[in-house]
């Protein structure tokens, strides 16, 4: 396993920050993070804050950089632009963009986009997770990312053929803390996975989305006339809107889905999922993005190795 520097692999979203210094063949010597994402560095500036992490690392300056996320963004560093889907994962780093005028070579990798007109899509970051993901599983045909906007996404070999997104995590966030049902969740506040009414509700959520409505309001109901809890609210409201997710992903049970997550929500997604009948196959949210990352780099450099040779 070699252990030379190679690489600095980068994560950069809206609100977070992670970086890690690769070797070669994709171990990691040194990682740092923060919460210096998107939204905070506009005004210090793309390249100041990054060098600051590179300095506390004693990183050289002959090291490249590998981005990917909302860095690349019209709002972002440098706008990477989108790959129309139909398109091959294993190309975005041949499509990366450069970062001109920078100290050391660097490229932010591109997004994804469906140009439907009735239902236009995007995503920037999880491309690069999911490059890592169909070297974990490859023949992989369906993929859960969730997150603040869970990403369900349909592939043919290392073609996206397509993907939607789902504004679960925003939604679960807003309705927590900005509705009337603030009252009976308690706010802020981990879910049981395991919890009977996370299940019920993932169920309910499931197999009868157009109630979903209904049956946000009868947890407030369900608080005032049979004092049940604000974890059991909590729950049940997390379970409601990810089981409203899967019916609008088209879930029907028996599937095999790549689940490319970690933390809280592999724990969340996994159990909802089995809870659905679903085949989990689990894989880690960190370490695809690094392997994507780093197979980005070698696509990056071995297209510019052909350009040379031609």
């Amino acid at each position: 396993m070699s252990t030379s520097p190679a690489l600095i692999a980068v994560d950069w979203g809206t609100s977070s920050f992670r970086l890690w210094l690769m070797s070669s063949d994709g171990t990691v010597i040194a990682e740092h993070r923060s919460h210096e994402g998107m939204s905070e560095v506009a005004r210090r500036g793309f390249g100041t804050v990054l060098e600051s992490h590179l300095a506390a690392l004693s990183i050289p300056d002959s090291l490249p950089v590998v981005i990917c996320g909302m860095a690349g963004s019209r709002q972002g560093w440098v706008e990477a632009g989108y790959l129309e889907t139909p398109a091959d994962v294993t190309t975005i780093g041949a499509n990366a963009t450069v970062v001109s005028g920078a100290a050391r070579p660097i490229i932010i990798i591109p997004g994804l986009a469906v140009r439907s007109i009735s239902e236009p899509d995007v995503m920037r970051g999880e491309e690069t997770q999911l490059l890592g993901a169909h070297l974990e599983m490859p023949g992989g045909e369906l993929y859960c990312m969730p997150g603040t906007h869970s990403k369900w996404v349909r592939m043919d070999g290392a073609v996206v053929t397509g993907f939607e997104t789902f504004m679960t995590g925003e939604l679960f966030a807003t309705i927590n803390a900005g509705t009337i049902l603030k009252h009976s969740t308690g706010g802020e506040g981990p879910v049981d996975a395991q919890d009977p009414a996370f299940l019920t509700g993932v169920r309910d959520g499931w197999t009868r989305p157009e109630k979903t409505t209904h049956h946000l309001f009868s947890i407030r109901a369900g608080h005032l006339l049979h004092d049940r809890g604000a974890d059991e609210n909590r729950a049940r409201l997390s379970g409601l809107l990810i089981g409203a997710e899967f019916a609008g992903a088209g879930i029907q049970g028996g599937e095999q889905i790549g689940l490319v997550a970690s933390g809280a929500l592999q724990r969340l997604y996994h159990a909802a999922l089995s809870e659905c009948g679903v085949r989990v196959r689990d894989i880690d949210a960190d370490a695809a993005v690094r392997r994507g990352l780093v197979e980005a780099w070698q696509g990056y450099e071995n297209r510019n190795g052909d350009r040379k040779r031609a």
